[in-house]
């Protein structure tokens, strides 16, 4: 079969020939109908020697859709020709995180050397994908898988973060969401759907801070120092109840903190490096939470898909064909994507 992978260090992706797998026990094989292009995936790639540990070759591809082609023994209640979405952060199934759906923080996948697929294990950039059980897959039903792979993790990961915050988002209250690039957009149609707060857009990219009122942020701004100002102003002074960073380079860390109202949130949901003081000395906001979400839980995927069902959220797409996936992460490295890059083999 056709695959993604990354095979040395430093060297972009390429589109090889590879054997095709087989489904033992308990697996499932599904041919592939999308994969997703994430952030995720270059800053692994990025890594120097030293600090990569996720094996080459590397097939690339974390946000997976397919078609059941074909079952393992010992599998039940799952039938060929089902329409699946592949749930990322594989665990044990065994500790008391998984028995409870939170695989994504399993606390026994360090132990047993268990990658989630793309990032570790063989990822969905290929012909077909062999999902290691049947709880790491969820109906997709009648979704377009391609229209829809994304919501596995540029969908999952900011519910996920923003379910975290809920409670201080009522009416009255104002969020922020820097970075309007995959997973930001998605991140404002989640706030819009599921809280009354009102949504302001931070971007450097014209463009992106476009797409950030097309899909329902009240306020864009770019996203530089004096918006600190501006969003004072526009929470008379108070600052804002959560923020929530897809970017988290030391700039929007700093901008962050800056513009953080006393109990409010700072949601650290990028794969950017950057520090932040704490303490009593450190800020002027008292009593503010910083938080590191990590993806999100599988019953929190099932909630996702039903937001996309209900026609609640809608990626920004832009296709390519399995032939000209390394051209994807060529314009994902030079930020020229709007919205997703999704992989159709």
């Amino acid at each position: 079969m056709k695959a993604l992978q990354y095979r040395s260090l430093g060297a972009a992706p390429e589109v090889v020939d590879i054997e095709t797998p087989e489904p033992g026990p308990g697996q499932i094989r599904l041919k592939i109908t999308a994969a997703g292009v994430c952030h995720s995936d270059e800053f692994i790639m990025s890594l120097p020697e030293d600090q990569y540990e996720y094996g080459l070759p590397l097939t690339l591809g974390h946000e997976a859709a397919g078609v059941v082609d074909k079952i393992g023994a010992g599998v039940k209640y799952i039938e060929e020709g089902q329409a699946m979405a592949v749930y990322g952060p594989w665990g044990c199934g065994l500790c008391y995180e998984c028995s409870s759906g939170r695989e994504n923080y399993c606390r026994n996948s360090g132990q047993y050397g268990i990658a989630p697929p793309g990032l570790g294990a063989p990822g969905a950039m290929a012909e077909y994908l062999v999902v290691d059980s049947a709880r790491h897959l969820v109906p997709l039903g009648e979704l377009d898988p391609v229209r829809n792979v994304a919501l596995t993790d540029a969908g999952l990961t900011p519910y996920h973060a923003i379910k975290g915050s809920l409670e201080k988002l009522h009416s009255g209250s104002t969020a922020v969401v820097i970075g309007v690039g995959g997973l930001g957009h998605v991140a404002i149609q989640i706030l819009r759907s599921l809280t009354p707060t009102t949504v302001v857009a931070l971007d450097v990219d014209r463009a992106k801070l476009d797409l950030a009122a097309s899909v329902g942020a009240q306020y864009s701004f770019p996203s530089e120092p004096g918006a600190v100002d501006m969003i004072k102003d526009l929470t008379s002074g108070l600052g804002v109840d959560a923020v929530f960073d897809f970017v988290t380079t030391q700039a929007t860390l700093d901008l962050g903190q800056a513009m953080v109202r006393s109990q409010g949130d700072q949601v650290l949901v990028g794969v950017g490096s950057g520090t932040l003081p704490v303490g009593l000395a450190a800020t002027s906001s008292w009593e503010t939470t910083i938080r590191s979400p990590y993806w999100g839980s599988r019953t929190e995927l099932f909630e996702v898909l039903e937001l996309a069902r209900d026609g609640a959220i809608n990626v920004h797409t832009e296709v390519f064909p399995l032939e000209r996936a390394p051209e994807a992460y060529e314009k994902l490295k030079n930020n020229q994507l709007i919205g997703r890059a999704v992989v159709v083999p």
